[in-house]
């Protein structure tokens, strides 16, 4: 029973970071993310450039440009400018994490991570899992 219920939290969740997600000026991919702890949102964020540049995620020839942050980064970042803690947290976020987002991911203390869609590569949902981060793949929001 108490798996069934929190797999509608996770289910809402996911469809709140997907919607986050639509917040995104990139264009070839939207990702959103939410933080979650004690059944609360403590953070939230899309992929986009930093603050003060303009909202253009690509360069003229479509490739994503170098400073664009990761959804779960700027989740992350928003809590670290905070009084709020990751620490025992759940993110959820519309794609699974980079390499580079995991490292951020385990260190800030976030122990759950559920995802939408998988990256084209898994090696930072592998990182995640090898230090000790519960990972999940929920593909159906119906």
């Amino acid at each position: 029973m108490k798996q069934e219920k929190q797999h509608k939290y996770d289910v809402a969740y996911l469809r709140m970071a997907r919607e986050w997600s639509k917040l995104s000026y990139c264009k070839r991919k939207q990702v959103g993310a939410l933080i979650v702890r004690d059944k609360m949102i403590i953070s939230d964020g899309y992929n986009g450039t930093p603050t003060g540049f303009e909202n253009v995620c690509e360069c003229e020839n479509g490739e994503t440009k170098w400073y664009v942050l990761h959804a779960e980064a700027n989740a992350i970042l928003k809590v670290a400018s905070s009084t709020q803690s990751c620490k025992g947290a759940t993110l959820y976020i519309t794609m699974s994490p980079c390499k580079d987002c995991s490292k951020l991911i385990h260190q800030s203390g976030i122990n759950r991570v559920v995802y939408l869609e998988g990256y084209k590569d898994d090696s930072g949902v592998k990182f995640l899992e090898k230090a000790g981060v519960t990972v999940e793949h929920i593909s159906d929001l119906d």
